[in-house]
């Protein structure tokens, strides 16, 4: 993530004539339902109103501080217990996986692959210490063709190994020295389609549940909160598609210019609302959200990297911003105890709107991971399930099992009822 692009946006991005086709041809009437909240805390950490009321109507974007001590007691320790690592993972029960497994109890099933493919230069936000991923194959056992080290790549030897002649093909990884550090660093878990750990985000020396970075910080990672405490998981993945609603309703006013390919995507700095998510739920038939979901957005920003074209790579890194919800949504999200809240893009939450002029960087990112424990999934394929209606689904993930790492990148699925 790249705190120097949230106050970059562009307003009333005009939007193309195939655009405007796509939208004419989609169908749809939708109806918002009211989906009735639960309490949870408000945006000072108070008790919210109980009683259902309209939704979203006692959340707010008002901004709290969790670097200042006295505001500890307001969010931590967390529901979940002062010794807890897991945050909203917790809800994940062996009842919730068992439920959702039934959602694909009979018949056919359909596997989808719910992450970006990585390659040479996948492009990821600038965050001061750049990001890269550069594989390099090495080689031992044979001559490789012509140009394969100018290529970048590696050779042992040319010689294979034993009576038996082995030879082999391995990965390593092109590193960089940053500043204030002698050994050429390379890779990170927090590029392409990830899930964010609870020690990722802080604010000042505060963590999860209280944690103080001083105390947990170690040369390979942290030694709380860190990957080894997230396991597999299998639960029940609910599609919340914000931008099927926009092309079924022809609201081509929330539309950006669509991507080199011509598919549709959400403006550059909307911020989804909760009528937008409320309407999406609407859409999919979704009743309600429940403890231990994984809740997905689709925005359509992964059609930016489908063509590797620069133009979309340049607007996926959102210079003139981004998709997203902000502080009051992911309050209203949090109140039904996800387990992840994830979408298509780099960051979860709306950047470039002007509400990111309240000079905050990345709260969404404090709301759900500090007061909730709610982990955030960032750059999910989410296409496949909106072109094939499907809303409800079994989501399942085992990031990297790494001491201290504060993020796992390998590829999420969704398991599915085929139609």
């Amino acid at each position: 993530m790249n705190p120097d692009l949230m106050r970059q946006y562009l307003a009333g991005r005009r939007t193309s004539r195939r655009a405007a086709l796509r939208i004419a041809g989609a169908a749809g009437v939708l109806g918002a339902s009211a989906v009735a909240g639960v309490p949870t805390a408000s945006a000072a950490g108070a008790p919210a109103p109980a009683g259902p009321g309209k939704p979203g109507d006692r959340f707010d974007d008002a901004l709290f501080d969790y670097s200042d001590p006295a505001n500890l007691a307001d969010w931590a320790p967390s529901r979940y217990g002062a010794d807890d690592q897991r945050g909203a993972l917790n809800e994940v029960t062996p009842e919730k996986t068992a439920a959702a497994l039934g959602l694909v109890r009979s018949g056919a099933v359909r596997t989808y692959n719910l992450g970006e493919l990585m390659y040479n230069g996948f492009p990821a936000a600038g965050s001061g210490i750049r990001r890269s991923y550069e594989q390099r194959l090495t080689v031992s056992g044979y001559q490789p063709p012509q140009g394969f080290q100018d290529e970048g790549g590696v050779l042992f030897t040319t010689d294979p190994l034993g009576t038996n002649k082995l030879s082999y093909h391995e990965e390593r990884f092109a590193g960089e020295v940053f500043p204030n550090h002698s050994e050429p660093l390379s890779t990170t878990f927090q590029i392409g389609s990830q899930l964010d750990n609870l020690n990722h985000i802080g604010s000042g020396d505060f963590f999860y549940n209280g944690l103080r970075g001083p105390d947990v910080a170690r040369g390979h990672g942290t030694a709380k909160l860190g990957s080894e405490n997230v396991g597999p998981v299998v639960t029940r993945g609910v599609l919340l598609d914000v931008l099927g609603v926009k092309l079924a309703k022809g609201q081509v006013g929330d539309l950006a210019e669509p991507a080199s390919n011509g598919e549709p995507l959400l403006r550059e700095n909307y911020r989804i609302t909760v009528a937008d998510l409320v309407e999406a739920m609407d859409f999919g038939r979704i009743k309600a959200i429940e403890p231990g979901d994984a809740v997905l957005l689709r925005t359509g920003w992964h059609q930016l990297l489908v063509r590797r074209d620069p133009g979309d790579v340049a607007r996926w890194q959102a210079p003139h911003g981004m998709p997203g919800i902000y502080v009051r949504e992911a309050r209203w999200l949090s109140q039904f105890r996800p387990a992840i809240i994830g979408s298509d893009t780099w960051a979860l939450e709306v950047l470039g709107s002007p509400v990111n002029e309240d000079g905050a960087i990345f709260p969404v990112h404090q709301e759900l991971m500090m007061r909730h424990g709610i982990r955030i999934g960032e750059s999910y394929v989410l296409d496949d399930l909106a072109e094939d209606g499907v809303h409800e689904f079994v989501f399942a993930v085992t990031p990297q099992f790494s001491e201290g790492a504060t993020a796992g990148n390998t590829t999420p699925l969704a398991l599915a009822q085929r139609r």
